[in-house]
């Protein structure tokens, strides 16, 4: 198998368990406290994280050349999360999923601003197609004569604060071993969500213990997989399968929850894509 399929297997794999994730998380939401569903899936994650390196390495690669930095990014992915799953709370999966598509976009805007990377007009011109799916996604009410449900607004939170922490993953990859980044990936997270939890821990059943133990497992697991991929294959290539979440969300959102996505949503998310692949595809074309 060559090392660029490899990769788009691996990055299809992960996507498919960031969407487990998600309908676990949501299927979470209808009784534990958000705040909970966040701290237990970073606890989970960090457990999995560093029996995985323990077994496979020896020894536990704690010691960062950033750990400034190391910190910021797991809270970036603490925001991202925290904000996603209050989305999930109010409404459908698909509609949620869509808006975070705008992730890719506010990256490569980004690195063209804080890592100084060059950016041509055609991937400018891609930036600016998402963008305009985005706020198609968003159901603007010149355009659909009524008011958007305020939670709809949520990922797009999320889909900054995960740009913020693609960013902040490729500083540190410079500093850094995988293996390192990916062990800090949960601990500033972790740690600040735990501080809640005396004001909102509701005592987990069984079903509960099982999904978020497997919510954590699925999330470390994801971002694993996604290790693989960009390790095998170019971003540029790998980018626009990112897509394919909302292939596999909206079938969860039908089969698990009832909740089939509106026109809105699927035109706001096929812009999105499409100003994606663009931005992708461009490189560095003036």
């Amino acid at each position: 198998m060559s090392p660029i399929l490899a990769g788009l297997l691996f990055q299809l794999a992960a996507i498919a368990l960031f969407v487990v994730l998600d309908t676990l998380t949501k299927v979470l939401t209808a009784q534990y406290p958000i705040p909970q569903i966040v701290f237990m899936r970073f606890a989970f994650h960090t457990v999995v994280v560093a029996l995985a390196l323990r077994m496979t390495m020896g020894r536990l690669p704690w010691r960062s050349r950033a750990p400034g930095l190391e910190a910021v990014r797991s809270l970036c992915l603490l925001v991202a999360n925290g904000l996603f799953v209050v989305a999930l709370f109010h409404i459908p999966l698909a509609d949620a999923s869509a808006v975070t598509f705008a992730s890719p976009i506010f990256t490569a805007a980004l690195a063209a601003l804080v890592l100084g990377e060059t950016v041509g007009r055609r991937r400018w011109l891609g930036i600016g197609i998402g963008l305009l799916g985005v706020m198609l996604a968003l159901r603007p009410p010149f355009l659909t004569g009524e008011t958007p449900h305020w939670a709809l607004f949520l990922p797009l939170g999320t889909a900054l604060s995960f740009a913020a922490y693609q960013i902040l993953t490729r500083k540190l990859s410079a500093v850094d071993s995988p293996a390192t980044i990916i062990l800090h990936t949960g601990l500033a997270a972790g740690a600040v969500a735990a501080l809640a939890q005396p004001f909102v821990w509701q005592a987990p059943d069984a079903t509960g213990w099982v999904l978020m133990a497997l919510a954590g497992i699925f999330g470390a697991s994801g971002h694993f997989l996604l290790i693989q991929a960009y390790s095998r294959a170019p971003a540029s290539i790998l980018a626009p399968m990112t897509y394919t979440q909302l292939v596999w969300a909206t079938l969860s959102s039908v089969l698990f929850f009832g909740d089939p996505p509106d026109g809105w949503t699927l035109l706001g998310a096929g812009v999105i894509a499409t100003g994606g692949i663009v931005a992708a595809r461009a490189g560095t074309a003036r």
